[in-house]
């Protein structure tokens, strides 16, 4: 079982993959990071017996941040606090998602800076170790003072109210803490609001989308790869050269996972001397498409890898010198901007591989059958797989408006600019999947392309993803029901083992 030891600092993008995979984790809280919580809950204890007025702590909140609150309404105030903001709609978020923003919310409290008590943090533990999850609905974030509306449905669950899971299985919170044998948990002052003010959510869905969409990068090239194969391209445009005198980074890795696939192509061998001069641009120039999306997905990880230990809530403890200070660490403007990036380059992904399938399907273009099929017109073949991408691609277009750009009022004007951080990462989680739908249709078109001259042996890398899918998709000889295809195409793709399967052949490709 892989076990995250968490104290506000070390987490990372790999800790979340178990997460993502459904598979079992389990959590504890570093030595250093209990004491660093014990030293800050020390303070919040001291300013309520000195009944001092300190925002969060003492008073209400947002607009209400001038009403002092009594000593004796502090635990009521937070239990309000977390109920009032329960405010969510729409279909719940996978469950994945809810225990990755489980994760960065105890990461947050275990930098020491929030003030929470220990015995909650030990709480949050054992309740994600028995496997509790918090039915936490998608819509309702503005992104600042963080995500409210959905980590207060996080929060309500632990106190016992609203829905959880259990498994598969969709309790109410309270019946979900019965059968793991856990009483309610009761918060004192500060705590509410520590455990719903951040950016736990707009992270964990973007950790998801990150991890897929590293999984894509390494994938397009490989496809490209089979369909450079598929229609007789060159190689010559992934000359090391050219990268050389371009100068960016993502184009070198492009070119140089595209001749890892395409080493010891024979079909490449075959029409050397041929008289094409060019190949159209969605061969030619995917070093320098795949590089850009290659360099912003890098700019992205490292912003997400930085969030990931950030302390995200408000008020913030410094106990070295007995401070609670307001800020706006809660404002999610760094995220949304980078999902934002993220999203648009996913779609130059999906529109130069729409226009690959294009190339493989039109018999003007590819010199092959129509549709990659032996008896067009009786037979459709891929007519309609290039349509869904294309649909996709363009709905992609749609998608990518960025949600940064974004801003309402809320709170009485006093939350008067707020990041959209949460539709940023939902919009992005959108089009991952859709660029994962469309190369899988790239995938399966470039195989039946391949088909028409596979006595001769593609590259390496080409060679095994032709392969791996002919091991779970036949040859279309005739029309059959497709979405069967492309779900499979896809589950490979997702899961991994395209890419497994091609650097166990080519070598290891570069993200």
């Amino acid at each position: 079982m892989k076990a995250i030891v968490l104290d506000g600092r070390s987490l990372t993008l790999s800790d979340f993959l178990p997460i993502f995979r459904d598979e079992v984790v389990g959590l504890s809280l570093a030595p250093h990071a209990i004491r660093a919580i014990e030293r800050a809950r020390e303070r919040v204890e001291r300013h309520i017996a000195a009944g001092d007025v300190v925002y969060g702590l003492t008073t209400g909140f947002g607009k209400l941040k001038s009403v002092a609150i009594a000593r004796g309404d502090l635990a009521e105030l937070q239990r309000n606090l977390v109920l009032s903001h329960c405010c969510g709609v729409g279909e719940p978020m996978p469950r994945a998602e809810v225990r990755a923003a489980q994760v960065c919310r105890l990461n947050g409290l275990a930098r020491g800076h929030s003030g929470v008590q220990r015995s909650t943090c030990d709480a949050l533990v054992r309740f994600f170790a028995k496997g509790f999850v918090p039915v936490v609905p998608q819509q309702g974030s503005v992104g600042a003072s963080g995500d409210l509306a959905p980590l207060a449905h996080m929060a309500a669950a632990y106190l016992g109210h609203g829905d959880a899971w259990l498994g598969d299985k969709r309790l109410s919170a309270a019946d979900a803490l019965h059968a793991i044998g856990e009483p309610p948990l009761e918060l004192g002052a500060k705590e509410g609001l520590a455990l719903i003010n951040g950016t736990e959510v707009m992270k964990a869905i973007g950790v998801g989308v990150l991890l897929r969409a590293s999984e894509v990068s390494k994938a397009a090239d490989a496809l490209a790869a089979l369909s450079i194969e598929a229609l007789l391209g060159s190689v010559k445009p992934f000359d090391a050269r050219f990268a050389e005198l371009k100068g960016h980074a993502g184009h070198a890795r492009v070119a140089a996972n595209v001749r890892a696939c395409l080493a010891e192509s024979r079909v490449l061998e075959s029409h050397a001397d041929c008289d094409r001069v060019q190949d159209p641009y969605s061969l030619r120039c995917v070093p320098q498409v795949h590089g850009a999306w290659k360099t912003a997905l890098e700019h992205v990880l490292g912003v997400l890898a930085n969030e990931l230990n950030s302390v995200t809530d408000n008020p913030l403890i410094f106990p070295e010198t007995d401070e609670v200070i307001s800020a706006g660490q809660f404002h999610g403007q760094p995220i949304s901007m980078a999902l934002d990036y993220l999203a648009l380059a996913l779609c130059s992904v999906a529109n130069i591989s729409e226009r690959r399938i294009e190339q493989l399907v039109n018999p003007d273009l590819s010199r092959l059958p129509a549709f990659l099929v032996k008896k067009p017109g009786l037979h459709s073949g891929m007519m309609i797989a290039q349509v869904a991408a294309a649909s996709l691609a363009s709905e992609n277009k749609s998608l990518a408006h960025p949600a940064s750009v974004d801003t309402i009022p809320t709170s009485a004007n006093q939350e008067d600019h707020v990041s959209m951080g949460v539709t940023a990462a939902r919009k992005a989680r959108a089009i991952v999947a859709n660029v994962e739908n469309v190369l899988a249709i790239e995938w399966l078109c470039a195989a039946q392309a391949h088909d028409f001259h596979r006595e001769l042996r593609a590259g390496r890398g080409a060679q095994a993803a032709y392969e791996l899918l002919r091991e779970h998709v036949p040859t279309l000889d005739g029309d059959r029901f497709l979405h069967a295809d492309i779900e499979t195409a896809r589950g490979l793709l997702v899961s991994g083992e395209l890419v497994r399967r091609v650097e166990a052949a080519a070598g290891p490709l570069l993200a």
